[in-house]
C-alpha cells in the first residue's frame, strides 16, 4: 500500500483559501499555491491542470461545504424556525470558516467563471439548483402566497446575513459571536412583519 500523497488537493485548496482571504483572487496563482504548501509546482498540476481548474475546485469545494449545512436548517419542517435558523447558520458557519467565507464574499465570477470547464459549470449549477429547490419550498412553507412573500424570506436567509458577512470581512475583521444572534432576530422581525 502506497503513501498517502504529501500535497493532497484538500491541502492545495486550503492554501488557495488561504491566499485569497489575505490578498483577493488575484493572488491565487500555481506557483503562489505551491510555495504556501511547500511543494514544487508539479504537485499542483498534478491535481488540477492549470488555475482556471483550480479556482473552479475552490469554488467548488467551498460552496459544497456551506450549502451542506445551509441546506441542513433550509428544510426544517417550521418555516418559521428555518429561515431564523438559516439566517444564523450563514454567519455562524462564516465565522467558523473565514477563509472558506472569502471564497463565496469573491464570487465566481472573480474566480474566473468564464474559463471554467463545462464540467465545473455543471457541478455549481447542480450546487445552486438544490439551495434554489430548498429555498423554493421553504417559500412554500410559509403559506405566504402574497407578492413579497420571497422578498422578505431571501432578505431574512439571504441578503441580510450576506451583508453582515461582507461587512466584517472586507474590513478585515472577525465576524463577531452577535452577529449571528443579530441574523436571527432580523428574520424573526422580517416574519413578524410579515403577520
Amino acid at each position: 500500500m502506497g503513501r498517502p500523497p504529501k500535497h493532497d488537493a484538500d491541502r492545495l485548496l486550503d492554501a488557495a483559501a488561504e491566499l485569497l482571504a489575505a490578498g483577493g483572487p488575484a493572488a491565487v496563482t500555481m506557483s503562489a499555491v505551491a510555495k504556501a504548501v511547500g511543494a514544487p509546482s508539479g504537485s499542483v498540476y498534478h491535481r488540477f491542470p492549470d488555475r482556471p481548474a483550480l479556482l473552479a475546485a475552490l469554488w467548488s469545494r467551498t460552496l459544497r461545504h456551506f450549502h451542506d449545512e445551509l441546506l441542513a436548517v433550509l428544510t426544517i419542517e417550521n418555516p418559521g424556525e428555518a429561515i431564523r435558523r438559516s439566517a444564523r447558520a450563514t454567519l455562524d458557519w462564516a465565522r467558523r470558516n473565514p477563509r472558506e467565507a472569502a471564497v463565496l464574499l469573491a464570487g465566481a465570477r472573480e474566480l474566473g467563471e468564464r474559463d471554467w470547464s463545462r464540467q465545473a459549470h455543471k457541478d455549481t449549477a447542480l450546487l445552486n439548483a438544490a439551495i434554489q429547490d430548498a429555498m423554493t419550498e421553504l417559500i412554500a412553507r410559509t403559506g405566504d402566497t402574497g407578492a413579497a412573500a420571497t422578498d422578505r424570506v431571501l432578505l431574512a436567509v439571504v441578503d441580510l446575513p450576506y451583508a453582515l458577512v461582507r461587512r466584517y470581512l472586507r474590513a478585515g475583521q472577525r465576524i463577531p459571536p452577535h452577529a449571528a444572534d443579530l441574523a436571527e432576530q432580523a428574520a424573526a422581525a422580517l416574519l413578524g412583519a410579515a403577520d
